[in-house]
């Protein structure tokens, strides 16, 4: 089997999560799935991040110890994944010790071939970011770029800092053979995904790498240095080495079998620890670097980035309870529908602005009506007129031929859009299929045959409409995870829809005739109601 790692990033545990930490984790969940679906061994990687000053006084803020601050949150997020269905194959913590081990392993490694040196480093320091800016990249007014009006600090102590410049060259290098990789193979991916924010990056790298800090004297809450007590590693050494940590390295069979990863999937403002400082250090410690970083773009709320520290947020968890109360939905079908939203709506690697009307027409118009109401009412007619029990498939005819093709061609398509991480294309062809079969039923109108006194006819176009149901409901399954179980069940077939694959999708005719379906409630009741204020917001 062929192997496939993604990541999100691991999330830091100053507060609860929120919406845009869901967008980050459901893309990587959906393409996780997929992969999954195509035959791949799969290993799709999350956590939290847990050390560093941030987490510090937040915990002294609320009163508790920092470890007892960060389980508490880091168990929020845990308890966030089950609800939005994430099947991660693990949950790395940076408190944990295996972690650490392998953080303390790295940068002793670094020092001992001399990339890590004692030294000073001072500069304007963002405590929300972990991060410091030159006078070129921060805001007017000495406030930091990413969290707009949070005032930066100077900062000058005694730190470890690792020669980062010195890898300057090799890294352009990096990036422009696989780019020459890429366009020579059409299967092998650039560095650095969408071009927008490779464009920025090589522009980075351009201006100057400078030597950066990799340790603080100044607190204690994270890892030791191992050869100095009195420094701690700082948040980018700590914090990047999870994904390896996470595998076992250096000699754990899951590294082995999964490094190097095939994508980091980072939210654009922390690409540039991914794609410079990440390869670099992974290059020095004379480890193979990921094949990708995909930086995708913010999800936005009237414009404003979705962020607790600039005071807009929205539970996910919240709102997929509110869609469920509005729709009469089941919660894990509202669920599905956030999870349909979030990658449909918006491309994905470019920001996009969240809209509560723009998710009720998504559910109305594409889940309620174009894929569970074909089900319905073919699952009616099937019921009425063929005892509940799955016609014969019937010879080929009419527009049969075109609805077989549309379908095979789909399946076919959907996996190479999912490797280039654009969920809204995927989504897209899937709905050719669901477009098609509406269309088909409504031109071939097996009622129309049922008068004629051509029930064999009749019963050959609700078995290829229920097929064409079949094939999008495997498709579309990484998406929405519960509502294709459900549709699975209704259609009555009988091996399990987690046990399929994207090679049982391109086989037509895959629907046994003879079956008995089940039909049931809608799996997607329409919201009637007007479009409510989304929930859990403040500020903005």
């Amino acid at each position: 089997m062929k192997s496939y790692y993604i990541t999100t990033p691991i999330y830091y545990v100053n507060d609860v999560p929120h919406i845009g930490h869901a967008y980050t984790t459901i893309a990587a969940d959906v393409a996780a799935r997929l992969k999954r679906l195509a035959g791949y061994d799969v290993f799709f990687l999350t956590g939290t991040d847990e050390h560093g000053i941030k987490n510090l006084r937040t915990a002294e803020e609320h009163g508790v110890a920092p470890q007892a601050w960060v389980d508490r949150v880091s168990g929020e997020f845990r308890r966030l994944w089950e609800v939005l269905h994430i099947s991660h194959d693990d949950f790395i913590r940076t408190t944990e010790p295996r972690h650490k081990q392998v953080a303390a392993q790295i940068f002793q490694r670094l020092y001992d071939q001399g990339d890590i040196y004692l030294g000073t480093y001072e500069g304007w320091y963002c405590t929300a970011c972990e991060t410091f800016y030159t006078e070129s990249e921060f805001a007017e007014g000495r406030t930091c770029p990413v969290h707009a009006g949070r005032p930066l600090e100077w900062l000058a102590e005694e730190s470890y800092l690792f020669r980062l410049s010195k890898y300057q060259d090799w890294l352009l290098r990096h990036i422009e053979q696989s780019e020459a990789a890429a366009a020579a193979d059409g299967s092998a991916p650039p560095a650095i995904a969408p071009l927008s924010q490779r464009n920025e990056v090589v522009a980075f790298i351009k201006s100057g790498l400078r030597d950066i800090a990799v340790s603080r004297s100044t607190f204690t809450w994270g890892v030791p240095v191992p050869f100095d007590p009195r420094h701690v590693i700082y948040v980018w050494i700590d914090a990047l080495t999870n994904y390896i940590s996470a595998l076992g390295y250096p000699d754990g069979e899951r590294f082995q079998r999964f490094w190097p990863a095939d994508v980091h999937l980072v939210g654009r403002e922390i690409v540039r620890f991914h794609a410079v400082i990440w390869p670099i250090i992974l290059h020095a410690a004379g480890i193979e670097v990921p094949q990708q970083t995909f930086a995708h773009g913010w999800l936005t709320f009237g414009g404003q980035r979705f962020s607790k520290s600039l005071g807009v947020v929205i539970d996910p968890a919240a709102l997929s309870r509110e869609i469920a109360a509005e729709s009469g939905a089941d919660p894990d079908v509202a669920v599905d529908a956030l999870r349909y939203f979030l990658l449909r709506e918006i491309p994905f690697g470019a920001d996009g602005d969240f809209n509560k009307p723009a998710l009720i027409h998504r559910f109305n118009a594409d889940l309620a009506n174009d894929y569970g109401n074909l089900l319905n009412r073919t699952l009616a007619l099937v019921n009425r007129h063929f005892g509940g029990q799955v016609p014969a498939r019937g010879s080929e005819e009419g527009g049969d031929a075109l609805l077989r093709q549309t379908a095979a061609q789909v399946a076919g398509s959907v996996e190479p859009f999912i490797d280039r991480l654009d969920f809204r294309a995927a989504l897209d062809e899937i709905w050719k299929i669901l477009s098609a079969a509406n269309k088909y039923l409504d031109e071939e109108a097996p009622w129309r045959s049922l008068r004629e006194g051509k029930p064999e006819r009749a019963g050959a176009i609700l078995y290829n409409t229920l097929e064409a149901v079949r094939v999008a409901s495997i498709l579309l399954s990484p998406w929405l995870v519960t509502a294709t179980a459900r549709a699975w069940e209704q259609l009555g077939i009988p091996a399990p829809l987690a046990t399929q694959r994207l090679s049982d999708a391109a086989r037509w005719r895959g629907l046994p005739a003879g079956g008995r379906v089940r039909p049931g409630t809608p799996i997607f009741p329409r919201i009637e109601r007007p479009a409510a204020a989304a929930p859990g917001r403040s500020g903005g």
